[in-house]
């Protein structure tokens, strides 16, 4: 996914009424995944913007605690200065979003938040 869909992607205007997102899933785990669930991708720079400063942490997190499975894809993204790094790309597998998405359920039952 190019820049500028992420960053599309990303942006709080792009939810839906009466659905998880991005804006308002209680939680920096939650607000990670329902942007993956919405087929996004992101690193750890663009998870800056979902307030998420460690987002391999939350992955990491997220498959131990809840069992999701993610694509993770190396590339090669230039900083702030100019220089390259090298950081994952994370999405959710097709055949198993169903799944992530019950997850994002449970993990917002309770809280208040649309579902």
């Amino acid at each position: 996914m190019d820049k500028k869909k992420a960053d599309q992607l990303a942006s709080p205007e792009k939810t839906q009424r009466n659905t998880i997102t991005t804006t308002n899933a209680p939680t920096k785990v939650s607000r990670i995944l329902a942007f993956l669930v919405e087929g996004g991708s992101l690193n750890r720079f663009e998870a800056e913007r979902l307030g998420d400063h460690c987002l391999n942490s939350t992955i990491s997190a997220l498959k131990n605690n809840w069992g999701i499975v993610f694509v993770c894809r190396d590339e090669k993204v230039t900083t702030h200065w100019g220089k390259s790094c090298h950081v994952t790309r994370y999405s959710l597998p097709d055949s198993r979003l169903d799944e992530a998405r019950q997850v994002l359920e449970f993990m917002v039952a309770g809280r208040g938040c649309a579902a």
